[in-house]
């Protein structure tokens, strides 16, 4: 099963409707998009506009395939899970976000093992196409909890307010 997400903050339509468009053109495979609050409502895939965090959560779970935005919260929970992700992001000239963040945040991700990005729709349906037939070798992993030295030089700032030098 495909699970595809474009977050909870803000629409994103091209990437719902590229989604959309795949899933019409692949009918034997399951897709189930979230959509956000969006425009474009999906006719070829079942999809919500919201969903309580638990359903979100066994969705990413049982998929074979993330595809997403690039949001930090998509790429974190994917990696904690080891979940192959498929990520595209919005770009402000599209008027998709205020910022290309996300398209930084893309670059920063480019090569991390069990992630492909993708810059635009011809690109996203390929490695749909692709990621199933060959899927990614899955990353390592992340921990859900910040590692203890972070925390602890967080709780020094706190406690002190010194800048803290590597």
């Amino acid at each position: 099963m495909i699970f595809a997400s474009v977050g909870s903050m803000l629409p994103f339509d091209r990437f719902v409707q590229a989604v959309d468009e795949w899933a019409a053109q692949n009918p034997q495979e399951e897709v189930f998009i979230q959509i956000g609050e969006g425009a474009y409502e999906p006719r070829h895939a079942p999809f919500v506009r919201m969903m309580p965090h638990q359903e979100y959560r066994r969705r990413l779970e049982e998929c074979t395939l993330f595809v997403a935005h690039v949001g930090m919260g998509s790429i974190l929970q994917g990696l904690e899970i080891r979940k192959q992700m498929l990520l595209m992001p919005r770009r402000a000239e599209l008027k998709e976000h205020t910022t290309d963040h996300q398209l930084h945040t893309a670059d920063r991700f480019r090569h991390t093992p069990g992630l492909m990005i993708v810059d635009d729709v011809p690109a996203l349906h390929a490695a749909m196409t692709r990621l199933l037939a060959e899927p990614l070798a899955p990353s390592e992993g992340i921990s859900p909890h910040a590692q203890p030295a972070l925390i602890a030089k967080v709780a020094d700032f706190l406690r002190t307010g010194r800048t803290i030098r590597n």
